[in-house]
């Protein structure tokens, strides 16, 4: 992690945020956000329920149009054109080309279920990137296997485990190549033991130095996976550092609360810790 954290700080931001606004009606979401996401950075989005994690990952890929602000990608502005609360993206073909290269991880998996878990990680490279099949399936077979579920690659989503469903789509974001993942509360669905398991194949991820922008409400996690952390409060940046500096020199009486309060709530959980303890022994 030191050395891929090293390494990026010689690198231009895949992921350039600028004083990002996003209101929904009267409630402004998000005020002014600014940061940045450079090659092989893990960078954890944190706080409580309603500072604006979510939106401001979403803004990333254009899932919501910012009000004002802008986002670039590998140092290219994506394009919007007119005002809030009517701003659009500007040109269609340059949002599906960069979309194209971001992978996006849900909360709640959004697999097809009319497709196997194989053909749900082929159908974008072959109909987005208009890769050739036998590429596709090599790689798409590759992706299953890295995240442990090569024997599910038949099977429908109906048949697998919340788990393993979260698996398969992270396999189907890897199978685009991306030049950056993007996680939304990828284990919020489900219970500590299946939980476990996509944290694991995340902090793989993590370890081969991809660039990475995940909203987590694990706050043990945020710490060993992350270069970086950022703790939004009320739509702003409340505090930002490295896990050594948010999580053990807090300054912001804000976090310390919220992290009190996360602390009390992971220590009265079963498995809290499993996966540290696999990565202490590891």
């Amino acid at each position: 992690m030191a050395q891929a954290k090293a390494a990026a700080e010689n690198k231009l931001p895949v992921v350039a945020i600028r004083d990002l606004h996003k209101s929904f009606g009267a409630l402004d979401v998000l005020k002014g956000i600014s940061f940045t996401a450079r090659e092989g950075e893990v960078v954890s989005l944190i706080g409580s329920s309603g500072s604006g994690k979510s939106t401001l990952l979403r803004c990333i890929n254009m899932l919501e149009v910012p009000d004002s602000g802008t986002v670039s990608i590998d140092g290219e502005e994506i394009l919007l054109r007119g005002t809030a609360p009517h701003r659009q993206i500007g040109d269609e073909h340059q949002i599906r080309r960069i979309r194209s290269e971001l992978g996006m991880v849900f909360q709640s998996f959004n697999l097809w279920a009319h497709l196997t878990i194989l053909e749900n990680v082929m159908e974008a490279p072959l109909i987005v990137q208009k890769r050739g099949r036998e590429e596709v399936e090599q790689a798409a077979r590759a992706m299953l296997a890295k995240v442990g579920i090569a024997e599910k690659a038949d099977a429908y989503p109906a048949q697998l485990s919340g788990g393993q469903q979260q698996r398969a789509a992270i396999a189907r974001a890897l199978c685009i190549n991306p030049r950056v993942m993007l996680f939304d509360e990828p284990t919020s669905a489900l219970d500590p033991e299946l939980e476990v398991e996509v944290l694991r194949v995340i902090k793989v991820l993590a370890d081969e130095g991809r660039t990475m922008v995940l909203v987590t409400h694990d706050m043990e996690f945020a710490r060993s996976v992350s270069d970086r952390v950022i703790f939004l409060h009320q739509g702003a940046i409340e505090e930002q550092g490295t896990p050594d500096e948010v999580f053990g020199a807090t300054k912001s009486p804000r976090l310390k609360q919220f992290l009190n309060a996360a602390n009390h709530d992971q220590a009265t959980r079963p498995d809290t810790g499993l996966l540290q303890a696999e990565q202490t022994q590891a």
